[in-house]
């Protein structure tokens, strides 16, 4: 049947037509993106497989255009209108026959752009393998109403994207008045908090160092209560904890001394550097990778320390001293020298960690609604076409 799973009814409430088989070349043209190198600078926007570039003082189209990738990037299509310049790694549409350009939009985020890629390196698409796809077109009046649902909900996706940035923005700029002192808390009882201390990271914890699993073991799949926590199980802030793995049983005794707990702070130390967090409780005791760090016995409120470590401050002293080897590293005596701004003050120290902590909460909340609403979009488009 040449109908979507889901289907909209016109104002009378009646059925929509069957939706018809068509190559994409009968719908719309394909243009070629062009060198703007020669163009001056001007108020027309210029765009790439990654999207906004720069502007210049012409254009190489005027009016509603869906674009995809001809090399690189070819499975992220997007959406412009008004005057624009693409360059020659992206394709823009033109010329519509029976279909909207919306729509085409939504059709488009819903092919699988890799099935046609044309190169075995980087991924390439050619104007003719997509004038002949075959795709199902419905009327116009339904795609009208398909386009403009969607629309509202990709305006949900990007107002959730906003607030996630403008919070994360909020954050960073506060992070910098906090830990400059530009920004003072003050006690229960309004006095000033006495002043701050310089101290470096070895004095106010241990620094300590993962272990790699012995020669000729891997890791397995199989949860045997032995997890073992990896840099790309890390993010900023946490550990996910979807894909763990875990020791085999038979070498879990050669690195028992090499756990991690829920009151200590990890550090990446090899690959990508300066990822920090705070373990979840499920993973209490788990083993951590040579290529990470602990900071414990700590000599400060942890999570102080934590929202410190993720600071732009911290980030510039960990470019200052790390190798710059093949794959980056740190050592566990620059990690020792690194110097914090600590208040005397536990108080302050917790007043300052809730605070920001709070502000994080705000952007996983937002980040959580974003995600859920990205996921609804989906599933929307795996039922909205044929």
């Amino acid at each position: 049947m040449n109908a979507p799973a889901l289907r909209f009814r016109d104002n009378d409430a009646q059925k929509f037509p069957e939706w018809e088989k068509r190559n994409i070349s009968e719908i719309l043209k394909i243009g070629s993106g062009k060198d703007y190198k020669k163009l001056k600078s001007g108020d027309i926007p210029v765009y790439g497989t990654g999207g906004y570039m720069l502007s210049v003082n012409d254009y190489l189209y005027d009016g509603e255009s869906v674009c995809i990738g001809r090399k690189g990037t070819i499975d992220r299509p997007v959406h412009l209108s008004g005057k624009f310049w693409t360059v020659d790694t992206l394709f823009y549409t033109h010329s519509f026959v029976s279909s909207l350009p919306k729509f085409i939009y939504a059709l488009f985020q819903n092919i699988d752009w890799k099935n046609y890629n044309e190169a075995s390196g980087v991924p390439s698409l050619s104007k003719s393998t997509i004038e002949k796809i075959e795709v199902f077109i419905p009327s116009l009046p339904e795609q009208t109403k398909i386009a403009n649902f969607l629309t509202a909900v990709d305006e949900k996706i990007t107002l959730l994207t906003q607030k996630a940035d403008l919070l994360s923005q909020y954050k960073k700029g506060v992070m910098q008045q906090i830990f400059s002192q530009e920004l003072r808390f003050k006690d229960d009882d309004g006095q000033e908090f006495p002043e701050w201390e310089e101290k470096t990271l070895g004095e106010i914890s241990d620094v300590k160092g993962g272990k790699r699993l012995a020669k000729g073991y891997s890791l397995q799949h199989e949860n045997n209560g032995m997890p073992y926590i990896t840099v790309s199980d890390m993010y900023q802030g946490s550990v996910d904890v979807k894909n763990i793995k875990y020791v085999p049983s038979e070498i879990a005794e050669s690195i028992k001394n090499y756990k991690i707990s829920i009151n200590d702070i990890f550090i990446s130390v090899a690959g990508t550097l300066g990822i920090v967090g705070i373990i979840p409780k499920e993973l209490d005791n788990a083993n951590l990778t040579e290529n990470a760090n602990k900071l414990t016995n700590l000599k400060c409120n942890q999570k102080y320390l934590l929202q410190y470590l993720m600071s732009d401050t911290f980030g510039k002293l960990i470019d200052s001293v790390k190798t710059t080897n093949a794959q980056p590293k740190l050592a566990i005596y620059a990690i020792n020298s690194f110097a914090t701004c600590l208040p005397s003050s536990i108080k302050e120290q917790t007043k300052i960690a809730n605070f920001l902590t709070a502000i994080d909460d705000k952007i996983t909340n937002h980040q959580t609604q974003l995600n859920a609403v990205k996921q609804y979009k989906q599933g929307l488009l795996q039922q909205l076409f044929v």
